[in-house]
C-alpha cells in the first residue's frame, strides 16, 4: 500500500510537530527538576518595600574608612571587618545565597572575638554565591552585598 503525501497532510504534520515541540518545553519547564525556576526571595514584594533602608546601609558602609573585605583562602573564605570597631561590638548576620540552587543557602550569625571571620570550605560549594553581610555596631547599621565566585 502506497501512501500519497499531499499538501493538507503536510500542513497537519507541520502543526502536529510544532505542538509536540511546544508541549515538550512546557513539560520540561514545569516538571523536570533540572529546569527548576524560583524567585531568589520567597517574600519578594515585602523585601522591595525595605529597599531604601538597604540603600542607606550600603551608603553608610561605603563611607567607612575601611569596609569589609572578603578574601578567598586555601582553607575557606576570610571576612575582615573594619578595625575601627571593637570586634565584640560587631553583631549581625552573614547570608550566603546560591542563585542556581536555594537548597544550598545558609545564614551565619556574627559573633566575633577578633575582626576576622573564617568560613570553612566544608560549608561552601564551588560556584557563584551572593553574599549579604548585614551588621551593626550600637545603633549604626551597615550592609555589604557582593557576588563572588568560589
Amino acid at each position: 500500500m502506497k501512501i500519497k503525501f499531499t499538501w493538507p497532510m503536510g500542513i497537519i504534520l507541520a502543526l502536529a510537530s510544532f505542538m509536540i515541540f511546544i508541549l515538550s518545553y512546557v513539560y520540561k519547564a514545569t516538571f523536570v527538576k533540572k529546569y527548576d525556576h524560583h524567585l531568589v526571595s520567597e517574600h519578594y514584594y515585602k523585601d522591595e518595600l525595605n529597599y531604601q533602608t538597604e540603600i542607606d546601609k550600603l551608603e553608610r558602609a561605603s563611607n567607612l574608612k575601611q569596609n569589609i573585605v572578603v578574601e578567598h583562602k586555601n582553607n575557606g573564605l576570610l571576612i575582615k571587618f573594619p578595625t575601627e570597631f571593637k570586634a565584640s561590638d560587631i553583631k549581625g548576620t552573614i547570608n550566603f545565597q546560591r542563585p542556581s540552587n536555594n537548597k544550598l543557602d545558609f545564614q551565619i550569625p556574627i559573633n566575633l572575638t577578633e575582626n576576622e571571620f573564617m568560613i570553612g570550605n566544608d560549608k561552601l560549594v564551588e560556584g557563584i554565591w551572593d553574599v549579604k553581610i548585614d551588621w551593626y555596631v550600637g545603633k549604626q547599621t551597615f550592609l555589604l552585598k557582593q557576588t563572588l565566585s568560589y
